[in-house]
């Protein structure tokens, strides 16, 4: 893994994981979809922003992993 690749990783882990909790845990996301007259999907809104936080957060400890090793491998 390239330095550019594990920064990349980590950038993507990280904005990912900070949308899907402010989209999890705060009234944004039910305000916008409010707004343009989807309210109808929020009812499902939970079984895809669950595992999109889980995901990225892995994402970032992945990254972070491989970036340990790499830096102790060296």
């Amino acid at each position: 893994m390239t330095e550019k690749t594990g920064n990349k990783l980590i950038s993507t882990g990280l904005i990912g994981t900070i949308i899907a909790a402010l989209c999890r845990f705060t009234p944004i996301l039910a305000v916008l979809l409010g707004a343009v007259g989807l309210s109808a999907v929020l009812g499902w809104i939970d079984y895809v922003l669950l595992p999109a936080l889980v995901f990225f957060i892995l994402l970032t400890l992945y990254a972070v992993w491989r970036r340990q090793r790499r830096v102790r491998d060296h």
